[in-house]
């Protein structure tokens, strides 16, 4: 948000010759806004976004993947107050308090809005990621991605939602496609759209809230006193993805629109040309799980298989 002069009255009710002032500045847009024509343009900005990537309509059933957080609890409230049929899934990673704590969050927010909220707890599923991440050298956000995005693909079509709606916002989106620029990781810069389609096993899974800041969201949740999850997951502080948005942050201060321009013109001008190029995955069923997989077992199947092995191996110990 930019400085606001005192005074300054708000664009649109100017426009409509009411006096009221200002109370935030968006410096990307030029826009002076009071709190209920902020509220209206992040909501309109969301339904253009869902509108122009043609993401899905009143007759999809939507699960939203809620993490607690504000992006994932905004857009939730966002989608059912523009009348879409949008419920809630919960994924508990057993991140001791961080997930306790994001966990009620979202109870709560479910029973406010009187929607119905699916909780999947991966203890049950693998093992708790802290324990998950010591069978493995990978980053444990990784290993975190990996199982939720099986789960809630997973949960989806065991549930009978045909889209899957998740909260990531523009920051989101421009530290990914900065990351992969710098990498010219072409493999995933060929898939870095709001729309995953479905098929193939996959539901199709879209993000509303591309075009929506951070700081947007969480003006949007603090003026819509949406209680959300103050401090980041305790494993995910030195991410690179953290680093690369405080970046873009500092950037956006000193030109205002970078972050929207960047991510609007890879879309615009980039995405179609490295598509053409994109490889199709050869897509299997996974022997163990029947989800679908690039290899004969899936990421996730591997992953607990070994999870599993090591803990076999840690009764024998015991027994011993």
């Amino acid at each position: 948000m930019g400085f606001l002069r005192k005074g300054t009255k708000c664009l649109i009710c100017r426009a409509q010759k009411i006096d009221r002032e200002a109370i935030l500045f968006l410096p990307a847009y030029r826009l002076a806004l009071c709190k209920e024509h902020f509220i209206s343009w992040v909501k309109k900005r969301v339904y253009e976004t869902i509108k122009q990537f043609s993401m899905f309509s009143k007759e999809d059933k939507i699960l939203t993947a809620v993490s607690g957080g504000k992006d994932s609890l905004s857009l939730w409230f966002i989608l059912n107050d523009l009348g879409y049929i949008a419920d809630g899934l919960y994924i508990d990673l057993g991140i001791d308090k961080y997930s306790e704590d994001s966990k009620d969050l979202a109870k709560n927010f479910s029973e406010r809005i009187g929607r119905k909220l699916y909780i999947i707890e991966v203890k049950n599923e693998i093992g708790r990621i802290p324990e998950v991440s010591k069978i493995t050298n990978r980053p444990i956000c990784s290993i975190c991605g990996t199982v939720k995005r099986y789960l809630m693909n997973k949960y989806a079509k065991q549930l009978g939602y045909n889209i899957i709606a998740t909260g990531h916002n523009l920051d989101d989106e421009v530290s990914f496609l900065f990351n992969n620029t710098l990498n010219w990781d072409i493999r995933y810069l060929s898939r870095q759209y709001p729309v995953l389609t479905e098929g193939k096993g996959f539901v199709k899974k879209v993000k509303p809230l591309c075009k929506i800041t951070e700081k947007e969201s969480a003006m949007f949740a603090f003026f819509n006193k949406i209680d959300y999850i103050k401090y980041e997951c305790p494993f995910s502080l030195d991410s690179v993805s953290i680093k690369y948005k405080k970046f873009f942050s500092m950037l956006e201060e000193e030109f205002p629109s970078s972050k929207i321009r960047f991510y609007n013109n890879f879309l615009k001008n980039i995405f179609e040309i490295l598509s053409k190029y994109r490889e199709e995955e050869k897509l299997r069923n996974c022997i163990e799980c029947g989800e679908p997989s690039l290899n004969e077992i899936c990421s996730f199947c591997v992953l607990k298989n070994k999870f599993r092995k090591l803990e076999n191996e840690l009764e024998l110990t015991k027994k011993v």
